[in-house]
């Protein structure tokens, strides 16, 4: 039995979908499938730009610990700089997490919110790499893992975003694991091939979840198979 917890049926339309997986796995592949048919995407990443960038306080606190010239000519964050730093010192990464965190999360129920409130009909992706830790999978309906194997992920990551392999592999040390959040969703999509596959396989695998959540479940839906290239999406009871 599925200890799972998930948003009570409000009967409102509206279908949140919270996406999982480590760095290069294809989350935001998916994601970019899903806004093409139609979704909203609220994006932890993009959220924390515009709140380390924007907000007042959060600049001031900033500046404090890191110098005024932690922001750019151009009013943003050092980003670079500032991940230097967190990423060796502990201390300094709660409190950047103390300062961030709780305001990306409230940014995120509150446009839930508001898209509710607007009457909005449809699916809702919710991208945040700390979902988990952020208990934020018991407002969605459902939740959709990706998962590619770690030599996989690594050469994304340095495709990507130009990363060395030493500085790919020490980014993922520091992420759940696969089977961690296999276990935490509701489907899982192995992503071994072409981003077209891969778009497929989330295609399917949405159709699926959300029969599943009406309880209506079409025959062959979430399960099948999702294209050449790209795994199952394996549905979890």
């Amino acid at each position: 039995m599925s200890t799972r917890v998930r948003r009570p049926d409000a009967g409102d339309g509206v279908f949140i979908l919270g996406l999982v997986g480590r760095a290069g796995s294809g989350k935001s592949t998916v994601a970019n499938a899903l806004v093409a048919d139609g979704a909203r995407l609220l994006e932890a990443d993009r959220l924390g730009h515009e709140i380390t960038d924007g907000d007042p306080e959060v600049r001031a606190a900033l500046g404090a610990e890191y110098g005024p010239a932690i922001y750019l000519a151009d009013g943003t964050l050092d980003r670079r700089r500032v991940a230097a730093r967190v990423f060796t010192d502990a201390a300094a990464r709660e409190r950047l997490n103390q300062l961030v965190h709780p305001r990306i999360v409230a940014r995120i129920r509150d446009a839930i919110v508001r898209l509710i409130a607007q009457g909005w009909q449809g699916v809702v992706v919710v991208d945040a790499a700390l979902m988990l830790d952020w208990h934020l999978e018991r407002a969605c309906d459902s939740v959709l893992a990706v998962i590619a194997s770690e030599t996989e992920q690594v050469e994304r990551l340095m495709r990507a975003r130009g990363w060395s392999e030493t500085e790919a592999r020490a980014r993922l040390a520091a992420q759940r694991t696969n089977e961690e959040y296999a276990r935490a969703a509701d489907a899982v999509i192995e992503n071994h091939g072409t981003p077209e596959a891969l778009a497929t396989a989330a295609r399917t695998a949405v159709r699926g979840l959300r029969a599943a959540r009406a309880g209506a479940r079409a025959p062959g839906e979430a399960g099948s198979g999702t294209g050449s290239g790209a795994g199952p999406a394996r549905a979890h009871p």
